[in-house]
């Protein structure tokens, strides 16, 4: 399979399936959904789970113009703010990602000043590391003095898109710190892929874990930060797209014959993990469209395309997913991690076909 020869008609049928199985999502553990009575979006937590897997919803319902689903999103968002939100912490934040891309689509000043302040409180009174870096706190704990590779995706593209969205230059400019910040401490400097997180207490990169999922937040959020900040400053973009180039080479020679990746990608051994896959093509999509991966990565990317696609079943639910993945202390831990469905799955899946269904439409 290559995206020149994919049916674009069957792609956006299984796009729309993989999109309703995300919205039938009741919870993490708790399955779809029964019922044609039900409607609109079912998770009902805000956390990183729902966030990620909004913002693939998101990102479809803008490119096929399905004003049905962005009606969704709000309702979803309306119910949530009214019920009242979780305290603020970086997996938290996940979700204002796609409200800050919402708001330009929605006549809604109420998430319009959401988004601003939670942007004010990233930069003001979240916990902090050395240096200045993001301390990845979550609900469980404080993980102090801790940076983690999810942060990127979770909370600094938010950042760096709210800084556009008020015209705030010092936002933009704290996000890309951000990624500078954990590059220098999370990326190996051997291999150029990221470890799943550092401590500044220890000094140590806990299990020293290639984590793939880990992996695949980098490799998406450095071409969407290109595409959520146009002014990106030349500096910052040749920086960071030497960051994923680098990367990117090690990903290849991980990636499996059939193209899926490992859960750790230096461990074959290791479960599949269908989420990383899909992220990671999708980020090398995205890349390679903005010019900073080759046209010879495309065939990576469409031998993972043709592996996610084989993990969707008639239902839309996309298979062998991990569960969220903490920091592990060893690397066993990574290798116990269950599969369930998961909105992120969904989320990650839903932006890998999206991209490929666009660029058949520019063939067309």
């Amino acid at each position: 399979m290559n995206t020149t020869s994919v049916d674009n008609a069957a792609l956006l049928t299984t796009i729309d399936r993989v999109a309703t199985a995300f919205s039938r999502l009741r919870g993490i553990k708790e399955g779809l959904v029964t019922g044609s009575s039900t409607s609109g979006i079912q998770f009902d937590e805000w956390d990183w789970e729902v966030g990620v897997g909004l913002y693939g919803f998101l990102r479809r319902a803008i490119s096929t113009n399905d004003q049905k689903a962005l009606q969704e999103l709000v309702a979803w968002y309306a119910g949530q703010i009214e019920r009242g939100l979780p305290p603020r912490q970086i997996n938290s934040t996940a979700p204002m990602l796609p409200l800050a891309i919402l708001v330009q689509h929605v006549d809604r000043p109420d998430f319009r000043a959401l988004v601003e302040d939670w942007a004010e409180w990233l930069v003001k009174e979240l916990p902090k590391t050395e240096e200045g870096g993001f301390q990845h706190v979550v609900k469980e704990r404080l993980n102090d003095g801790e940076l983690w590779d999810d942060t990127l995706f979770m909370a600094c593209l938010f950042l760096a898109r709210a800084g556009v969205l008020c015209e705030r230059s010092d936002w933009v400019d704290e996000a890309v710190y951000q990624f500078v910040i954990h590059t220098r401490y999370l990326s190996d400097p051997v291999s150029g892929l990221w470890y799943h997180g550092w401590t500044f207490n220890g000094r140590h990169n806990f299990a020293n874990a290639f984590w793939a999922r880990g992996n695949a937040w980098i490799t998406v959020a450095i071409p969407e930060l290109f595409d959520l900040v146009p002014t990106l400053g030349e500096k910052d973009r040749r920086f960071l797209s030497n960051v994923l180039v680098s990367q990117v080479r090690s990903l290849k020679a991980y990636q499996r014959p059939d193209g899926m990746f490992t859960t750790l990608l230096d461990d074959p051994s290791s479960p599949l993990e269908t989420s990383a896959t899909a992220g990671i093509a999708y980020g090398m999509l995205r890349a390679i469209d903005a010019g900073i991966l080759d046209e010879s990565d495309r065939p990576h990317a469409e031998r993972a395309l043709k592996a996610v696609l084989a993990q969707i079943d008639e239902e839309g639910v996309v298979h062998g997913v991990s569960d969220g993945t903490p920091m592990g202390h060893d690397l066993d831990f990574y290798r116990c991690i269950p599969n369930l469905p998961t909105p992120y799955g969904q989320a990650l899946t839903m932006l890998l076909l999206t991209e490929v269904f666009l660029e058949g439409g520019q063939r067309q």
